[in-house]
């Protein structure tokens, strides 16, 4: 029985180890994942590797145990209110629902905090857990969240315009589809002033001729009493 056991364990063995080799080769990144981006260069960079998680005892003998994980960068910038880069803004992100009860620690969403560079650019390093192929993780980028405790303790800081706004993030394997979706965000514009139009001046009126004047009608009477003053008697 002892010969039989060590030959089905070592044909259990090399079937394991079969598609292991698979999984790294597509860690590796020996293929492309990618094929349809609705990224829009927000999220580049992007390969899948497989990781171990922990450990499964079987058969008296300690097995790994890894899972798959789609890792990269979302890429961003920061500018101030005249599109000139701010250096050394952390933008966070955050999943929902990463401290779940129950939820294994291998499955969990990780994000590293980014730093804007002198360009103003920032890079979010993620590593989501691929789980029946797809990776769907909803969260929120956080925009320099420690901006008053830096306007208080050094006495000046970068207040941003969006504390935070909502984002998805989409991955389907076997379609190679990935997708980042921003929620909806506040653009704010500015009053500006420049120098008002010359009025236009109106025509000039034509100077009116005057109005000839009227004789003013002899008065009554007078005529009555001249030819009254007249003696025409017979």
């Amino acid at each position: 029985m002892r010969p039989r056991l060590i030959v089905a364990f070592g044909f259990f063995l090399a079937v394991l180890g079969a598609s292991g080799c698979g999984q790294f080769q597509i860690g590796k990144g020996r293929r492309k994942v990618v094929l349809v981006d609705y990224a829009e260069g927000r999220v580049m960079d992007v390969n899948i590797t497989d990781r171990l998680t922990g450990s499964k005892e079987m058969l008296f003998v300690s097995m790994p145990q890894k899972a798959m994980f789609l890792e990269g960068y979302i890429h961003g910038i920061v500018t101030d209110y005249d599109d000139n880069p701010i250096q050394g803004v952390v933008v966070r992100a955050v999943a929902e629902g990463e401290a779940r009860e129950g939820a294994k620690a291998f499955q969990s969403s990780a994000f590293d905090a980014g730093v804007t560079d002198s360009n103003g650019v920032y890079r979010i390093r993620f590593s989501l857990p691929v789980l029946d192929r797809k990776v769907d993780v909803r969260g929120k980028l956080v925009y320099n969240p420690g901006w008053e405790q830096e306007k208080v303790n050094l006495g000046k800081a970068y207040e941003p315009q969006i504390k935070e706004s909502p984002f998805r993030m989409i991955f389907d394997e076997r379609r190679g589809l990935l997708v980042f979706a921003e929620g909806i965000r506040k653009a704010i514009v500015r009053a500006v002033r420049g120098d008002l139009p010359a009025k236009t001046q109106a025509p000039e009126a034509k100077p009116t001729l005057p109005e000839a004047k009227k004789e003013a009608p002899p008065e009554k009477g007078k005529d009555d009493e001249f030819f009254r003053n007249l003696n025409f008697g017979p």
